[in-house]
């Protein structure tokens, strides 16, 4: 307990305590849109198939967008992306929220979900980026480079507990127009102040000296690709959980425990992954990664024989425990094996993988679940684990003295910030 304290207070040494805070609440609305603009669109408009097209434009949108949106951070620095980002994020969210309640047609509202989900300010991907960048910069060792990815990692899978949480509390007090009106008002403040912190200064962006040619870009290691494939097999197992944990609930009669369910699910992920940043540097990102997607496959296979409340809770708690590890693993390799100028758009690459997952994933599963019942849902999540763990075992890693990714190292900025900032600037 001591070490795992320690190990933390380095990492909130390197970022500030401020920091963390920000970037939590900036990822909130990234959780609270997608099952917020269902929510509305299905309540304003009486249709679950216009709620469904929204929400998939807007999954679309941001599978497509983020990397490009990775690659201008890279480019510019993170601050004039994350600027621009946030204030489109805010009012395209608005706007989705009063052509709702204006009773917009289907089209147009897609083209405003599209317009959400291809702005959101990938704060997630950006935040791991920057606090890497400051733990390299200190000349932290890989114990608290793993530290950063289980804290990063422990923040989005907390963010995606309650953002959902809020939107449906806000949906039963009031209305769900009061979450995505809420999930604006957070991007554009919490947003802004993220970017506008001091630390942006240390991923200001790759420079080129005068007279010198842009270092050219190279294909990634095929380590990277696999992660990304094994990123979008869990976002699937994501997808196919919501699908049957709804499908099966609404069987038993109980259909608000579903979010409950899920949320049990999201806390347990979270505390192993906080336990994760205290692991022996000899259980390495090769053995990580193969045991996290083993117990995937091992702990999703009761799922599909699972049909009461009780069982429900159990299997899909303790399913939770190996979700955590291999989101923080997959990332962790990305890092590893990305030329530093390409972090970002590598991170916006991990997290679209995710995300379009789910996506295909809930619009499969969702279909089998109404056709065979939640054990058909739950198949797809079970197939999705068994996929990851075959990707873990044949991918191989290349040598641990192999160079870094591609590219030359970024250019930092000439007047760069203090690697602690100081109490004013926290």
């Amino acid at each position: 307990m001591v070490g795992t304290v320690d190990t933390y207070r380095r990492v909130i040494a390197l970022t500030g305590p401020v920091l963390p805070f920000l970037s939590f609440f900036a990822r909130l609305p990234v959780a609270m849109s997608q099952f917020g603009s269902v929510l509305l669109i299905a309540q304003t408009s009486g249709s679950l198939a216009t709620a469904g097209a929204v929400g998939g434009t807007l999954s679309a949108g941001q599978v497509v967008c983020g990397p490009l949106l990775g690659r201008l951070a890279d480019r510019h620095g993170q601050r004039p992306v994350v600027l621009a980002a946030a204030g489109v994020n805010a009012l395209a969210t608005a706007a989705l929220v009063t052509g709702a309640l204006m009773d917009l047609a289907t089209v147009p509202l897609a083209a405003v979900g599209a317009l959400t989900g291809a702005s959101v300010p990938l704060i997630g991907p950006l935040a791991r980026t920057r606090s890497v960048a400051l733990a390299h910069r200190a000349g932290a060792g890989p114990s608290v480079i793993g530290a950063v990815h289980s804290l990063e990692g422990t923040l989005d899978e907390v963010s995606f507990v309650f953002g959902p949480a809020l939107v449906g509390l806000a949906a039963l007090v009031a209305h769900p127009a009061v979450a995505l009106g809420g999930a604006a008002a957070l991007v554009a403040v919490f947003g802004t102040a993220f970017a506008l912190h001091p630390t942006a200064a240390v991923t200001a962006g790759a420079r080129t000296p005068a007279g010198s040619a842009a270092p050219a870009r190279r294909r990634p290691p095929g380590v990277v690709y696999a992660v990304r494939g094994s990123l979008l097999l869990q976002g699937a197992m994501f997808g196919a959980c919501q699908a049957g944990i709804a499908a099966l609930t609404d069987r038993l009669g109980v259909p608000g425990q579903a979010g409950l369910v899920y949320a049990a699910m999201g806390v347990v992920s979270a505390v192993v992954g906080l336990a994760m940043g205290v692991l022996p540097q000899r259980f390495g990102l090769r053995a990580r990664w193969r045991a996290a997607t083993a117990a995937a496959l091992l702990l999703s296979a009761p799922l599909v024989v699972t049909g009461s409340l009780p069982g429900l809770y159990v299997v899909v708690t303790v399913l939770g425990a190996a979700y955590a590890p291999h989101l923080i693993t997959a990332f962790a390799l990305t890092e590893r094996y990305v030329a530093p100028v390409r972090l970002a758009e590598s991170m916006a690459f991990a997290a679209s993988s995710l995300v379009a997952g789910q996506a295909l994933a809930l619009a499969l599963s969702g279909r089998l679940a109404e056709r065979y019942g939640p054990s058909g849902a739950f198949l797809v999540a079970v197939g999705a684990a068994g996929l990851c763990l075959c990707l873990a075992l044949l991918t191989r890693l290349p040598a641990a003295g192999a160079p870094r990714g591609s590219g030359s190292p970024a250019v930092l900025p000439e007047r760069a910030p203090a690697l602690v900032p100081t109490g004013a600037e926290r």
